[in-house]
């Protein structure tokens, strides 16, 4: 790959990046979260009820920084702990799947729209060359994220 077309891509991903960040703060903003509770909420819905350790393990946080969003998220009834139904010693971080989706549903649902209405214009080769690239991509940065927590 010459120079200009490592220069290129290298900006197109920070600008794809950092718009990514700007449209997550705001659809946050809207639900009165911050951006970055809102991504771990996300993550929290994706991965189900899980242990504040887990969590913590997973996502690079301390156990203090859990909590803390854990409380943040139980005031606004999107998640909440629980014990675990096999060992009581455990508490469990449990999504609040149906009132994420109220508060949050329109929005995604309208960007998912506009993306699907996007990726009509292009080829079958197209979309799989996109899908290639993120996937790599995405399979890249859970590296580096996996070296980077264990130091």
């Amino acid at each position: 790959m010459s120079k200009e077309q490592t220069q290129s891509i290298s900006e197109l991903g920070r600008l794809f990046s950092d718009t990514t960040i700007l449209m997550h703060e705001a659809i946050a903003r809207k639900a009165g979260l911050t951006g970055t509770d809102h991504k771990y909420l996300g993550i929290l819905i994706e991965k189900g009820a899980i242990t504040a350790g887990e969590f913590a393990q997973f996502t690079g946080l301390t156990t203090g920084a859990v909590t803390g969003l854990v409380d943040r998220l139980e005031k606004k009834k999107l998640a909440k702990r629980q014990f675990d139904k096999d060992d009581r010693r455990k508490i469990m971080i449990v999504p609040e799947t149906k009132n994420a989706m109220q508060l949050l549903g329109g929005t995604f649902a309208m960007l998912q729209s506009r993306i699907v209405e996007m990726m009509s214009d292009f080829s079958d080769e197209e979309k799989t060359i996109i899908e290639k690239y993120l996937c790599t991509t995405i399979a890249t940065m859970n590296g580096i994220t996996g070296e980077l927590n264990q130091k």
